[in-house]
C-alpha cells in the first residue's frame, strides 16, 4: 500500500492539514469581474436510504423535497438570477453525489419486496446526477446487489471510480462495459467540458463486502486519470470521492495536482457558515486536527500551490450542497460567497413542497412498507435502552448493547445443535453495529425498532474452541481505542470483565496477528463462574466458543480470529435480536435484567464483577432446535478499523446526542436512520424471511459502518 494509505489514521490528526478559514480569507485572490466561466457545483453525499425523512427530524430531508430543492437550485444556477458580481455571464452547472445511495436497514427493505423496484435508484433518477461515486454502502449486500441497482439507473449517470477494478465481479463489469462505471466522465456545460473524477476508501474490504472488487491504493490512479484528461485539454476537474473522513480527503488534496475541487463523501460532516441555515439539532463539525469549526469550503493547498476547496454536505437527504467557484482561463481563481449548504426543508420560510413524481413513486410506497414494519409490537421494556454511540456503545457497557449481544449467544445457542456446532459461552457484538444512535425510550418495541438497532444482515456465526489466550485478545481489541469511540468497542453476553485504559493497548496488522499485546484486560469471568483472566494473566483451561456476528468473526474490526473456522447458523443479528424479544424474554425487558447504565458486564479497574451465578437473560440450559429462517448473506461493515483512538470513519457528527447535550429518544416509525437487513420481519417470521434471501453476495464478508 502507498505511504498516504498506510499512514492514513495518523496522517488525519496531523498538523500538516490547512486551517479551515473563513470564505473570504479561504477564496484564491481575483479582481471582481475577471472571471470568464462560473462553475455551480451543486452535490450531496450519504443519502443512505433515508427517503422519507431526515432521521428524527421529520420536517427535513426526504427524497422528494430534496429533489424539489435540487431542481430548483439547478435553474437559478443556470439561469444566473441570483448571480453576484464577481460571477462570469458564462456559467454552467454540474450535479454530483458522493456515494452511499443507499443503507440496508428498513427504507432499504422495501426494495426488496417481491416485484419492488429500488426506491434509490428511482430517486437517483429523478435527482438527474451527472456523476456519482461509489461509497461503502453500496457493497453491504454485496456486488450483485450493487449491480441490480445501477441496472436500475436511467439517464447518463456516470459512477465514476478511477482506483477500483471490478473485473473480477461479472455483474459490474458488465455495468463497467456499458459505460456505467468509469474511472471519469466529462460533462459539457455551456460549451465548456468539466471533468468528474471518482475515488473510493481503499481498505474497503474491511468495512463491507466488496467480495471480488479490489479498490487500489488512491493517489496514483486518481493522479493518473487527472493527468490524462489534463492531456486531452480538460482543464476543469472535479474530484468526487468516499473516503469516510473529510480530514482523508484534506491529505489527498495535498499530494493531488490538477484537481480544481473536491466533493467528499462518507463522514457525514456538517460544513457551514456563520449565515447558512442548518436543519435543527445539527452542529457545524469540528475539523479533526485543529477543532476549529469547518468552514464551508475547507482549503487544501496542492503541491503546485494552488488552493483547492474541499466541501460535503451533510447526509441523509438534509442539505444541498452550492459550490460556486469562477474561472479565468482554465484556472480557479475565486470562490463565490452564495457557496454554501442548503438545508431541505418542509417548514419556515425556506420550505419545499415534495416533488410529485418522487412522493407518489418512492415516499408513498415506502411510508406504507415501514408502517407495517413500526405496528408490528415485538416486546415492551420497563427502562429506556440506550444505543446512543458516544458516549455508549461504542466507548462502555449499555444495557442495550447487552441486549443486542444477549440476541447473539440466545441464538448461537438455540441453533447450535441444528448446525452441528458446540453452544457458545460468550457473546461479542461490535459497538458500530448497534445504529440506532440514540435512546429507545421505555415502552413497546416495535419491528421497526429491531430494524434500527441492528440494521445490517451479519448473520449469527459461532466460532468454536478459541483458546483462552486468543480470547483475551479479542477482548484487548475490544478496549484497544478506549476511552475514545470506535466502532470496534464490544458489547458483550455471558461474560464480565475489566480493564485499565491506561496500560498498554494491544495493535494488531491487517492479518489479524497481535504487533503488540495488549495489557489492558485485567480479569476475565464467564457467567458460569469460570475465570479466564485473573491479574492480566490467562487462566489455562479449555477452549471457549464464541458467537458474533459473521462480519466481526472474518475480522472486521481488526478483530483477532486471524481466519478461525466459523458457522453460521440460520440468523441476522436482527432476527436474534427479535427472537430474544418474542421468545426468551416473552416479550418483556425488565429493569432488573438490563438496568440503566449496565449490568457490569463491562468495568474500568482491576477486577470484574462477579457472576450472581446467571440472569435471566442468559441463554435457556435446554434450547429448542426448531428450524430458524435461514440467514442472507453478510451484511455490512462498521467504522473503518483504527490504528488508534481516531480512525478515519469513528464518530459520525450529530449522532451523539443533541445540541444541548442531552440524549435523543426515538421510538417506533422514527427510526428510519437505521442501516440494514434485507429481510423484513413483521409477524411473518421464518416464512418470509426466506422469501427475502439477499441475492449474490455470497463469501463477501460482511457487515455494520459509517
Amino acid at each position: 500500500m502507498s505511504r498516504l494509505v498506510r499512514a492514513s489514521a495518523a496522517l488525519m490528526l496531523t498538523s500538516a492539514f490547512a486551517v479551515p478559514m473563513p470564505h473570504a480569507a479561504a477564496e484564491p485572490a481575483a479582481p471582481e469581474g475577471s472571471a470568464d466561466f462560473t462553475l455551480t457545483i451543486l452535490h450531496a453525499n450519504d443519502p443512505e436510504s433515508q427517503l422519507l425523512s431526515a432521521p428524527g427530524q421529520d420536517g427535513f430531508g426526504g427524497a422528494a423535497r430534496f429533489t424539489t430543492l435540487l431542481h430548483q437550485l439547478r435553474d437559478a444556477e443556470e439561469s444566473g438570477a441570483e448571480a453576484g458580481a464577481d460571477e462570469a455571464d458564462e456559467r454552467g452547472v454540474v450535479t454530483v453525489n458522493s456515494g452511499d445511495m443507499y443503507l440496508p436497514g428498513p427504507e432499504f427493505a422495501a426494495s426488496q419486496e417481491e416485484g419492488a423496484p429500488s426506491y434509490d435508484a428511482v430517486a437517483a433518477n429523478h435527482a438527474g446526477y451527472d456523476a456519482v461515486s461509489m461509497g461503502n454502502h453500496e457493497f453491504d449486500f454485496g456486488p450483485d446487489v450493487y449491480a441490480d441497482f445501477l441496472d436500475q439507473l436511467t439517464g447518463d449517470t456516470t459512477v465514476v471510480a478511477a482506483n477500483v477494478d471490478v473485473s473480477a465481479e461479472p455483474n459490474l463489469a458488465a455495468q463497467e462495459a456499458a459505460g456505467r462505471i468509469a474511472p471519469s466522465t466529462v460533462v459539457e456545460v455551456s460549451g465548456q467540458e468539466v471533468a468528474v473524477v471518482g475515488a473510493l476508501y481503499p481498505p474497503l474490504a474491511t468495512i463491507t463486502s466488496p467480495r471480488g472488487v479490489v479498490v487500489e491504493d488512491l493517489v496514483a490512479p486518481v493522479q493518473a486519470e487527472v493527468d490524462r484528461l489534463t492531456d486531452e485539454g480538460i482543464d476543469k476537474i472535479i474530484l468526487i470521492s468516499h473516503l469516510q473522513n473529510i480530514a482523508y480527503e484534506e491529505r489527498v488534496a495535498q499530494e493531488l495536482t490538477g484537481v480544481d475541487a473536491i466533493v467528499a463523501g462518507g463522514g457525514h460532516e456538517v460544513m457551514a457558515g456563520p449565515d447558512d441555515a442548518l436543519v435543527p439539532g445539527d452542529e457545524v463539525t469540528a475539523h479533526p486536527g485543529t477543532g476549529e469549526p469547518l468552514a464551508y469550503p475547507l482549503v487544501a493547498t496542492a503541491p503546485d500551490g494552488r488552493e483547492v476547496p474541499i466541501v460535503t454536505a451533510g447526509s441523509n437527504y438534509k442539505y444541498v450542497g452550492r459550490l460556486v467557484v469562477n474561472f479565468e482561463g482554465g484556472d480557479l481563481v475565486s470562490i463565490s460567497d452564495r457557496s454554501g449548504p442548503v438545508r431541505v426543508s418542509g417548514t419556515g420560510e425556506d420550505a419545499v413542497s415534495p416533488h410529485p413524481d418522487v412522493e407518489a413513486q418512492v415516499t408513498k410506497p415506502v411510508s406504507d412498507y415501514v408502517a407495517q414494519l413500526a405496528e408490528t409490537e415485538v416486546a415492551r421494556s420497563e427502562v429506556d435502552l440506550n444505543g446512543v454511540q458516544n458516549p455508549g456503545v461504542r466507548t462502555q457497557e449499555t444495557n442495550l448493547g447487552n441486549l443486542v449481544a444477549d440476541g447473539l449467544l440466545d441464538t448461537g445457542v438455540r441453533n447450535a445443535g441444528e448446525y452441528g456446532v458446540p453452544a457458545p459461552q460468550i457473546g461479542i457484538q461490535n459497538g458500530g453495529g448497534i445504529r440506532n444512535a440514540s435512546v429507545l425510550p421505555a415502552g413497546p418495541l416495535s419491528s421497526l425498532d429491531t430494524y434500527s438497532v441492528a440494521p445490517f444482515a451479519n448473520q449469527v456465526a459461532v466460532v468454536p474452541d478459541i483458546p483462552r489466550s486468543q480470547i483475551k485478545e479479542l477482548l484487548e481489541q475490544g478496549v484497544a481505542a478506549a476511552p475514545a469511540a470506535n466502532g470496534g468497542f464490544m458489547q458483550v453476553a455471558g461474560v464480565n470483565f475489566a480493564y485499565d485504559p491506561a496500560r498498554t493497548a494491544q495493535v494488531v496488522d491487517g492479518e489479524g496477528a497481535v504487533t503488540t499485546p495488549g495489557e489492558r484486560v485485567r480479569n476475565v469471568i464467564l457467567h458460569d463462574g469460570t475465570v479466564l483472566v485473573e491479574d492480566g494473566g490467562v487462566v489455562d483451561g479449555d477452549p471457549i466458543t464464541v458467537v458474533t456476528n459473521d462480519f466481526s468473526a472474518r475480522g472486521g474490526d481488526m478483530y483477532p480470529f486471524r481466519g478461525a473456522d466459523f458457522t453460521v447458523v440460520g440468523a441476522t443479528y436482527q432476527v436474534a435480536l427479535e427472537r430474544l424479544l418474542t421468545d426468551t424474554l416473552e416479550g418483556r425487558v425488565t429493569e432488573e435484567a438490563y438496568p440503566e447504565g449496565g449490568s457490569g458486564r463491562i468495568v474500568v479497574g482491576e477486577e470484574a464483577t462477579v457472576p450472581d451465578g446467571g440472569t435471566p437473560t442468559d441463554p435457556p440450559t435446554d434450547p429448542p432446535t426448531e428450524p430458524t429462517a435461514q440467514p442472507t448473506d453478510p451484511a455490512e461493515p462498521t467504522d473503518p478499523p483504527s490504528a488508534g483512538p481516531t480512525a478515519p470513519g469513528d464518530d459520525k457528527p450529530g449522532r451523539p446526542g443533541d445540541a444541548d447535550g442531552t440524549l435523543p429518544k426515538t421510538g417506533g416509525a422514527l427510526f428510519g436512520l437505521v442501516a440494514a437487513a434485507l429481510v423484513a420481519v413483521c409477524a411473518g417470521g421464518a416464512a418470509l424471511y426466506l422469501s427475502r434471501r439477499r441475492k449474490g453476495a455470497d463469501g463477501a464478508p460482511a457487515e455494520l459502518d459509517s
